[in-house]
């Protein structure tokens, strides 16, 4: 009786964990179809291109190797040129003209860097 109780603790714990890691989209797939993710909570993973940022604030760009994407931080501050980042936040839209998609931008939320990568 007590392993199943230890087995049952165990598969919730593990469960309650997966949940709650957001699964990286590639940023190929959101600007192919950015109105699918606009205003939604996404997690993507790249090295940094570009940065641009004063008193904990800025922009910066990633790439995942599928395409490249702006990230706007408020808490953060911006990361080096680069350096392999996580990034969690909401996306949101940008300039669409003659139906291509121009400045889509993820507002940044939570933030996992990588060292060593």
């Amino acid at each position: 009786m007590r392993s199943r109780t230890v087995v049952g603790v165990s598969i919730a714990l593990m469960s309650l964990t997966l949940t709650a890691c957001p699964e990286r989209i590639k940023i190929g797939d959101i600007t192919r179809d950015p109105a699918r993710f606009y205003h939604k909570e996404v997690t993507i993973a790249g090295r940094v291109n570009r940065s641009y940022g004063a008193l904990d604030k800025g922009v910066y760009e990633i790439d995942d190797g599928t395409g490249t994407i702006w990230i706007f931080t408020e808490k953060y501050g911006v990361p080096s040129k680069d350096g392999y980042i996580g990034v969690t936040g909401k996306l949101i839209p940008g300039l669409t003209y003659a139906g291509k998609n121009y400045a889509t931008v993820v507002h940044e939320t939570r933030r996992r860097t990588h060292p060593g990568n």
